[in-house]
């Protein structure tokens, strides 16, 4: 039998964009110029970008036959809804007169992989449970900026990407609950313990509290 592979660490990337400290990445105003919303879209396409490694990392880092058939499918999905929203964006970035990798970004997405590479339970704690409900959470804001220049076209991908977040987030939170009783703990006992150890940032406000509840993570908001 041929022995399987261990999961890389990190996945295979492009030489662009350059990353750098999260400080340095240039800061995004939303107006009727370009350069801005560009940037911003920009952004968004990295997080995307990352989130489609992310949704299949899960899936052959932790993929424990035990685990239930839903498992897998509610991550195949999530990574396949990562890669549309990817399209759009850069889609949008080149009718903008862009694409990416003409921006700097930062690598705090992968950092929290590696931080979680090891348990299951942290990784769903973190990344959808915390760095995804925070796209919830900004994302209605973005767009109503958006709408404010008359932005619709770019508005509108950030509609879809925020509905089908909303899904991840949920899907993340079910998952998490399953894992926590497969191990005998308390679900919203157990989750600030492990983001207070894993997670390098704070949870602050604003946080949207529709669509948290739409997403089932009001009792793991702040």
């Amino acid at each position: 039998m041929t022995p399987v592979a261990p999961t890389p660490d990190r996945p295979t990337r492009p030489a662009l964009p350059e990353l750098v400290a999260p400080a340095s990445v240039p800061r995004r105003k939303i107006n009727r110029g370009t350069a801005g919303r560009a940037a911003l879209l920009h952004a968004i396409a990295h997080i995307e970008f990352n989130a489609i490694d992310l949704a299949w990392d899960l899936i052959a880092r932790f993929g424990d036959p035990a685990l239930p058939r839903d498992f897998f499918d509610d991550w195949v999905k999530v990574g396949d809804e990562e890669a549309l929203h990817f399209s759009l964006v850069t889609t949008r970035l080149a009718e903008l007169g862009a694409a990416y990798g003409d921006f700097s970004a930062h690598d705090g997405l992968w950092e929290a992989a590696e931080g979680t590479k090891d348990d299951l339970l942290a990784r769903l704690a973190v990344v959808p449970m915390v760095l995804e409900a925070r796209g919830v959470d900004v994302t209605p804001v973005m767009i109503a900026k958006l709408r404010s220049v008359d932005d619709e076209a770019s508005a509108l991908v950030l509609d879809r990407i925020y509905a089908d977040e909303i899904t991840h987030v949920a899907a993340g939170r079910r998952w998490f609950e399953f894992e926590a009783a497969r191990r005998g703990l308390t679900p919203a006992a157990v989750w600030p313990a492990l983001v207070a150890q894993r997670f390098k940032g704070q949870l602050k406000p604003p946080f949207n509290l529709p669509g948290r509840e739409m997403a089932g993570m009001t009792a793991f908001t702040p």
